[in-house]
């Protein structure tokens, strides 16, 4: 039976998504392009070789339409006879990606697959593809006829459904400040990011290699005065339950970033003597409530235990997206996981949510923490957009 392994995983440092940061100037293909590009030369693997390229990304307009996964391999150097597909799973496309490319080897009809992920969400942040069109459509509206909501909603409904205070949420935020700066201090990061080339509107061109979204000496007591981010009285009468206390500083911020993994058959890597880095143990997606979209990560973790036969108590490090504070606090309400296992070097409230770029991003730092630490199994699950989820187990090699 074929095994789909990684061989290498890694991204690129998160930019702030807003005009002025570290990677607002690079187009995004370019981006990605040479996120590949050093892919490849750590690997010393002949792009040649690779069946396909799989990149996610949520906004496919603008920079990022036209198919960027083609359009990164083109703009990669690699040869025209290798293909390149783009898949939106929203905040999960790039885990998706992962695991396309992983289930395409365990069926023999993929040797070595690239999964990969960009976003800029400086130049195209959420909802900049919709150009104020309808995306529902009538059939979709007649089933939800009170309508569905934007993520900001879905954060507070959680909140308010597990109790969580605003001030375990702020807590909760400050923490994962302080361990991606403790992290980037301890240069535990470094065998992960690559640095990007940004060429300036003037023909200068810098390097940029640091997390720039971590935000050093940020406090639960600062945060405390920060107003709620998604108030809004046309929802109040409709949940009643909800205490506003989701804020832009416990929630991931606007973020530019790539991210990319080589994964390939074990025979394959060990024709090429390559040694693999992780083995993919088992997957699961779900689709959950779109109104409380947020939760599919609960449904989506038990499945891949029950398939695998893991324990819950078998995992050694668990990345459970932070697209906001009140999520993987939620998640590990749910499964009452030692608190300095869970997203141990911070997560995307202080490392950035690319969107598209997350899922291998997170999978670029578990493979990470595993390697660190010596663990031996290590899960990984992402809310999306839409109420669905993704979970994947991965093996240390």
């Amino acid at each position: 039976m074929n095994r789909a392994v990684i061989i290498d995983a890694i991204r690129t440092a998160s930019g702030r998504g807003k005009p002025g940061g570290g990677l607002s100037e690079i187009h995004p293909v370019d981006l990605l392009a040479q996120t590949l590009q050093q892919l490849m030369e750590r690997t010393g693997v002949d792009p040649a070789s690779i069946d396909d390229v799989i990149a996610g990304c949520v906004t496919q307009a603008g920079r990022q339409s036209s198919n960027i996964a083609r359009n990164a391999v083109l703009a990669a150097g690699f040869p025209e006879s290798v293909p390149g597909t783009t898949i939106d799973r929203q905040c999960g496309s790039s885990q998706q990606s992962a695991q396309f490319a992983a289930q395409s080897i365990l069926s023999g009809t993929s040797d070595i697959v690239v999964a990969c992920g960009v976003e800029q969400m400086s130049r195209q942040p959420i909802g900049y593809a919709r150009l104020g069109e309808d995306a529902s459509g009538p059939m979709l509206r007649s089933r939800y006829p009170d309508g569905l909501v934007h993520q900001g909603i879905s954060a507070e409904l959680i909140a308010s459904r597990w109790k969580i205070s605003r001030a375990e949420l702020d807590a909760y935020a400050a923490e994962s400040h302080a361990r991606a700066a403790s992290a980037i201090d301890r240069g535990l990061f470094l065998p992960e990011v690559v640095p990007v080339t940004v060429t300036a509107a003037d023909g200068s061109t810098t390097r940029f290699s640091i997390d720039e979204t971590v935000r050093r000496g940020t406090t639960a007591d600062g945060l405390a005065s920060l107003p709620p981010a998604f108030r809004d009285d046309a929802y109040t009468e409709r949940f009643p339950e909800i205490g506003w206390n989701i804020t832009a500083g416990n929630s991931s911020p606007l973020t530019d970033g790539a991210s990319a993994a080589l994964i390939m058959s074990e025979a394959k890597a060990e024709e090429l003597g390559l040694t693999p880095l992780a083995r993919f143990v088992g997957f699961a997606q779900v689709g959950s409530d779109p109104i409380e979209m947020l939760t599919g990560i609960l449904p989506a973790t038990r499945r891949v235990l029950d398939r695998t036969g893991i324990r819950i108590d078998d995992i050694d490090v668990f990345e459970v997206n932070e697209a906001f504070a009140s999520v993987p606090l939620a998640w590990q309400r749910e499964f009452d996981v030692d608190a300095t296992l869970l997203n141990p070097w911070g997560g995307a409230i202080a490392l950035g949510h690319p969107l598209g770029a997350s899922g291998t991003r997170l999978l670029a730092t578990l493979v990470n923490a595993l390697r660190t630490g010596g663990g031996r199994y290590g899960l990984q699950t992402m809310c999306e957009g839409g109420g669905m989820a993704n979970a994947t187990i991965l093996e240390r090699i």
